[in-house]
């Protein structure tokens, strides 16, 4: 088994829209071979979170893996522990599993699953894992599940890191007590040190601080605002992200968006909101730009990013070379020997 990457770390999330799975393995190639050191994986409404590491963990084993999240409630606390187990054991020491809350979309109106108690829920999850995953019989009643003589059978040879996705105080206290990392998601490159402060205040000095960051490589502004707004109004009315933002100081410039959306006038809720919110969350212009852009999440104490690309007007090939570290302009290590590009069109 090949070792994992080592160095600054620098990801991107997958699978990539419009290519099936069966076909990402050029692709991970060609990212491996650009400098790109993570894949992580997502679970909302396309693949689940663990297929594609599974393919990834095949294909190439010297890259590093992450699952940008699991909800907690979606699956029952034994077989969540034997998926995480699943993978830690097919690529031992390169897996990281990231739990969170999820949304009320996903857990109830999609599964319909009560989605209750969330901070506890996560916390007794991550208890779980932890006892889980290295053998040990449970049975015991959490505040949200109980477990009656579960003990997992094939027990991984290296721990996995469990990560929390984690938004206000209360989830970065317990991702800085309790976990291996924590992953962020929709804040600003000046966000950053506020949730950085919060995790660091619980004892989360030194554990990885991974963020999805949402990219749009086009240098039509106009046009990528308008994707921008979209997103937003997708995500930023959830209440979890909503509360987020007010945390962050950036109610008043959503507040308009928000009334507007509650008002059921989605018209209006996209144009009240900023180009200057739009600017912060989402890193779109150039190429150059966006590396810039990146970069300050990186310096700010992101160390991992975990960029999601959502190419407008540029080839998917085009848009990870040029987003790659070792793009000419990047502030990185060498660039690693150039692969040829997929054969695969995006």
């Amino acid at each position: 088994m090949s070792e994992p990457s080592t160095g600054p770390r620098y990801g991107i999330t997958i699978p990539f829209d419009g290519i099936p799975l069966h076909a990402h393995r050029e692709w991970f190639a060609r990212l491996h071979a650009l400098g790109y050191t993570d894949l992580w994986s997502a679970e909302v409404d396309g693949s689940d979170g663990f297929t594609p590491l599974t393919l990834a963990a095949a294909w190439e084993p010297e890259l590093n893996l992450g699952v940008a999240i699991t909800p907690a409630y979606t699956r029952g606390p034994a077989l969540l522990a034997q998926s995480v187990a699943s993978i830690a054991d097919a690529a031992p020491g390169r897996f990281a599993f990231g739990l969170g809350a999820s949304s009320e979309v996903i857990v109830a109106g999609w599964n319909g699953l009560a989605f209750e108690n969330q901070y506890r829920r996560v916390r007794d999850t991550l208890r779980f894992l932890r006892s889980a995953l290295t053998g040990e019989k449970i049975t015991g009643a959490y505040e949200g599940f109980s477990v009656k003589g579960f003990r997992l059978a094939r027990v991984p040879e290296q721990q996995p890191q469990l990560y929390l996705a984690a938004l206000r105080p209360g989830m970065l206290h317990l991702a800085g007590k309790e976990a291996d990392g924590v992953i962020l998601n929709w804040l600003s490159a000046e966000d950053v040190a506020t949730s950085v402060a919060e995790l660091e205040q619980a004892g989360g000095h030194g554990k990885e601080v991974v963020a999805r960051i949402f990219v749009i490589p086009s240098e039509d502004s106009d046009l990528a605002r308008m994707v921008g707004r979209r997103m937003i109004t997708a995500y930023l009315n959830v209440h979890a992200y909503a509360e987020f933002h007010r945390w962050l100081g950036r109610g008043p410039a959503l507040q308009p968006m928000w009334d507007a959306w509650a008002a059921g006038d989605r018209k209006a809720a996209l144009a009240a909101i900023p180009d200057e919110v739009v600017d912060d969350l989402v890193v779109h212009g150039s190429l150059r730009d966006c590396r810039a852009h990146i970069q300050r999440y990186m310096d700010n104490g992101i160390s991992v990013p975990a960029l999601a690309v959502i190419p407008f007007g540029t080839e998917l090939d085009e848009t990870l070379a040029g987003l790659a570290p070792g793009a000419p302009g990047a502030r990185s290590a060498a660039p690693p020997p150039a692969s040829p590009a997929p054969a695969t069109a995006p």
